[in-house]
């Protein structure tokens, strides 16, 4: 995997943060943050989703060599990305369970 696909998933992930915080430390109300961040969450879980689904499927490498490389990175940012979405799935039911 290039350097530019990863400075892509880096980038998403600290956008993803960013926005959480950004959310968290606004002077809003515990119902409205909860609603805004869970909103938030639940549209990174589906990038990150098609993210992943886009790095499995993977574009065809004309080398062996890259091939085999990129399958390497394709897995490590698919683990990445799985343990990102099992963080956020984490959160979304906390705040769930919050607003019952």
């Amino acid at each position: 995997m290039s350097k530019s696909t990863n400075s892509l998933i880096a980038f998403a992930v600290g956008a993803g943060v960013g926005a959480v915080l950004g959310i968290l430390f606004a002077p809003d109300t515990g119902v409205n943050t909860r609603d805004k961040l869970s909103f938030k969450l639940s549209k990174y879980k589906k990038e990150l989703e098609e993210l992943i689904g886009d790095l499995v499927e993977g574009k065809e490498l004309h080398l062996n060599e890259a091939k085999t490389e990129g399958k390497r990175v394709i897995s490590e940012a698919k683990n990445k990305a799985e343990n990102l979405l099992n963080d956020v799935n984490k959160l979304i039911d906390q705040i769930n369970q919050g607003n019952n």
